[in-house]
């Protein structure tokens, strides 16, 4: 395989800049937001609980998160210097194998911080960290399957988020509808995955990775992508109307509503409005996740109460 020019800088150091950007603040934002839900669906008080919920949210955020990401650009340098050379490793900004060492470094350092919030943190972090490295690493390399890839990046991102700061906040295995909506939340993220693999489907193809827009064209791997972030939603609904929580349900149908007028546009030139849906349908889908945990902190206060 051909070597990349940041691979023969051995000797060179990477700036703070470079570091960060190899971690992508950007891309911190989804399992954090699945923290806050989380720890807000638990119904616990955040004033006798500050320390986990913050300790929580860097840990699912700047560690882990930056952990999968220095871990995938290292071992997709080589599709990189295809599809983007301006990133930090195949432009040299990151040189020589500096990227593993970061990504090794930053998952002790994960590994750490999640022993010190308790055993079941540490746990959930530890196959978010197998995950992780799976996701790109070979043998497995779950990301050359979109199927596979992207489902176990959404359960990364948004379900063992969720989870784990339920059982911070609590010191307990989440409940049944904790779990429930984790889940179908974690499953729906399958279809916001498949959105980033539009842009770089040239790149996909010449290094067989098969993600869903290769596998099937860009209208079908739209169509996937819009009916898995769809029918989990539908899911979250339903139990949350069992629960007799009917305005928030109410609040995720108009969510949902608004969301499916944005993928028709987006299923007329999937290519072209990939980031555009991505951009409005994401932000939506998360929105849902916030509505859903204030249902469920809601449910919890008054099961406590008798």
């Amino acid at each position: 395989m051909e070597i990349t020019r940041a691979e023969t800088q051995q000797h060179d150091w990477p700036s703070f800049p470079a570091v960060i950007a190899l971690l992508k603040p950007i891309t911190w934002f989804p399992p954090m937001w699945a923290y806050a839900c989380g720890a807000i669906a638990s119904g616990q008080d955040f004033g006798s609980a500050a320390v986990p919920a913050v300790a929580g949210i860097v840990l699912a955020g700047p560690l882990l998160c930056g952990t999968s990401q220095a871990v995938n650009d290292w071992f997709d340098r080589h599709v990189d210097a295809i599809n983007e050379p301006h990133r930090v490793i195949p432009s040299g900004r990151v040189p020589g194998r500096w990227g593993l060492y970061i990504a090794i470094l930053m998952s002790i350092l994960s590994a750490l911080v999640a022993a010190l919030l308790g055993p079941f943190v540490l746990i959930a972090s530890l196959i978010g960290l197998v995950f992780a490295w799976a996701y790109s690493a070979p043998p497995f390399r779950f990301k050359q399957n979109g199927w596979i890839g992207n489902g176990v990046v959404g359960l990364s991102y948004e379900t063992l988020p969720w989870i784990t700061a339920t059982t911070a906040m609590t010191g307990l295995v989440p409940d049944a509808d904790n779990l429930a909506i984790a889940l179908l939340y974690g499953l729906g993220a399958h279809g916001i995955l498949t959105l980033n693999d539009f842009k770089s489907m040239r790149g996909d193809r010449e290094m067989n990775i098969a993600t869903l827009p290769v596998l099937h064209g860009a209208r079908n791997a739209a169509l996937i992508a819009c009916i898995v972030m769809a029918l989990p939603q539908i899911g979250v609904i339903g139990l949350l109307a069992h629960e007799n929580l009917a305005y928030h349900a109410a609040g995720l149908c108009l969510l949902l509503a608004i969301q499916v007028v944005c993928m028709i546009r987006f299923l007329r030139d999937p290519v072209g409005r990939a980031v555009w849906y991505s951009s409005i349908g994401v932000g939506l889908y998360v929105s849902g996740m916030m509505v859903a945990a204030f249902g469920l902190r809601h449910l919890a206060l008054v099961n406590s109460l008798g």
